[in-house]
């Protein structure tokens, strides 16, 4: 996502461009994943989601985004 002003992009920012929460922002990416596949597993979903957050500066660290890779 292109970032026009400031640090992070609009999807990940709220109107005062403050970074959402991590839950918030999880939350987001998965309904829409959801709505994208409808016949995709939850679990499926939202591993995919994880892993396409890790690629984001803002949620790479993310200790629920580090963790996706421990068994």
């Amino acid at each position: 996502m292109p970032i026009e002003t400031g640090r992070y992009c609009g999807y990940c920012t709220d109107e005062s461009g403050t970074l959402q929460s991590f839950d918030e922002r999880f939350a987001r990416m998965t309904a829409w994943q959801a709505r994208r596949n409808p016949d995709m597993p939850r679990q499926e979903i939202e591993r995919q989601t994880l892993d396409y957050m890790a690629t984001m500066p803002a949620w790479q660290d993310h200790p629920r985004v580090a963790a996706r890779d421990l068994p």
